[in-house]
């Protein structure tokens, strides 16, 4: 007492005066006890205070102390509303979860006190060996409980682990408990994602061969997949049959190296024979030019497909130095050549998102060929049959009227207006004949 002066906080409220002694000790300590149990989770007390506090306000007509009781009441019911997980009975518990990929892992920890969150926060460990999940969460589970001054005697894990008989290691199945992990693994999840998003910014070369390396051990390649290949055929009711071949290089398209195939040797919808002609062709151009061949092959369609193109493989000598799968589309099954099994990669992962968006860049890549020749074929067939009309002045026609049908529909005068009244009397005489 008598050592400070009181500031502006204690003037507006803020502060009780303690510098002063204008508080007593005990009065001092409670405030400070109750900070700290807000802090772990803990509003029961608190809010039974303020509730006495503000009753004895009201009832004593001190109306505008009353309210500022309330509000507080309030801040505090809102915030914990919104912090409770599931179950308020579920207190003094730590959880631990793990996501990992390559050379990084995640680790997630929320600490649950009295229902809710009161800390949560996310580890970032690289590997340096072939080390399991199992090992690094071990490890991480012991830093942060040391870090944080953890003193919780149940935790709860995705999978079981050995810390003594002091701590009870929880690995939920179903209810609550396996919620609040679930919780926990998507944060690690959406961490991951997130700092995935800052490499790929800062720094486009390791995401690119984090890629790789994933995809490597995705599809069990001997070596990492840089350049990709993959094939798709086009034909509609065995018509202008084509096929297309798009060029994936470190997980992006490579659009100068697209090819279109027009199929040469196949008559008829046959889709097995068309696979086994393109891939030859290609494989063979390429071996003739002396240029690199690719890492892995994509065939999209299932075992038929895959079947044919290895029969092109084996005939160029290039089975085991170039890697082939099948991809089918109902269920997106990879298959591997001699295997009856196909393989299911997570829905969500990076690896099956690549070979999608090559699956579905062949796909409208040939489509978009397919589409072009057939309307040049039906142009064709049109500027065939005219007796003294070239292609130029059909394309012109075309080009005005924007369809043979319409040409077809026009009179001579409006088809005169574009070609001249000579030639529009022998399209307009064709018509009519055809008719």
């Amino acid at each position: 007492s008598g050592k400070f002066r009181v500031c502006l906080e204690y003037h507006i409220g803020n502060c009780k005066g303690g510098c002063e002694g204008y508080e007593s000790a005990e009065n001092y300590q409670s405030h400070v006890n109750v900070i700290r149990e807000i802090l772990k989770g803990n509003f029961k007390e608190s809010l039974k205070d303020f509730k006495v506090k503000m009753l004895q306000f009201a009832s004593s007509m001190e109306f505008e102390e009353a309210q500022k009781i309330k509000e507080k009441i309030d801040v505090l019911q809102n915030y914990q509303s919104r912090s409770t997980i599931l179950n308020p009975k579920i207190s003094n518990i730590d959880v631990f979860s793990i996501i990992s990929d390559e050379s990084m892992a995640y680790v997630n920890f929320l600490q649950i006190a009295h229902g809710a969150i009161i800390r949560s926060y996310t580890l970032e460990l690289k590997k340096k060996l072939d080390e399991s999940d199992e090992e690094l969460l071990e490890l991480a589970v012991v830093e942060l409980r040391e870090r944080f001054h953890l003193l919780s005697r149940e935790i709860i894990l995705p999978f079981p682990l050995d810390f003594g008989d002091k701590i009870k290691v929880t690995v939920p199945q179903l209810g609550d408990k396996k919620q609040i992990l679930e919780l926990s693994e998507r944060n690690a999840r959406y961490y991951r994602l997130d700092q995935l998003k800052q490499i790929q910014i800062v720094d486009p070369e390791r995401h690119t061969t984090r890629i790789m390396a994933q995809m490597q051990k995705d599809l069990r390649l001997s070596v990492e997949p840089r350049h990709i290949e993959c094939f798709d055929n086009s034909n509609i009711q065995g018509t202008n049959p084509v096929a297309a071949c798009v060029v994936f290089k470190d997980g992006k398209p490579s659009k100068k190296d697209y090819r279109h195939f027009n199929i040469k040797t196949v008559e008829g919808p046959n889709d097995f024979a068309s696979m086994e002609e393109v891939v030859y062709r290609r494989y063979k151009r390429l071996l003739d030019e002396n240029q690199p061949l690719p890492q892995l092959i994509i065939i999209d369609g299932g075992k038929g497909q895959l079947s044919s193109a290895l029969k092109s493989i084996d005939d160029l000598g290039l089975r085991g130095k170039i890697a082939i799968i099948g991809i089918a589309k109902r269920l997106e099954e990879l298959f591997y050549p001699g295997d009856s099994v196909p393989l299911y990669l997570d829905k969500k992962s990076e690896t099956l998102k690549i070979i999608q968006q090559l699956r579905n860049e062949a796909h409208r890549f040939g489509i978009t060929f397919h589409r072009d020749k057939r309307s040049k074929s039906a142009l064709n067939s049109s500027i065939e049959t005219i007796p003294g009309i070239g292609e130029k002045t059909m394309l012109t026609l075309i080009k005005h009227f924007k369809s043979v049908k319409r040409l077809k529909l026009a009179t001579e005068k409006e088809i005169s207006e574009v070609v001249g009244v000579s030639k529009a009397k022998k399209i307009s005489d064709f018509y009519k004949e055809n008719n």
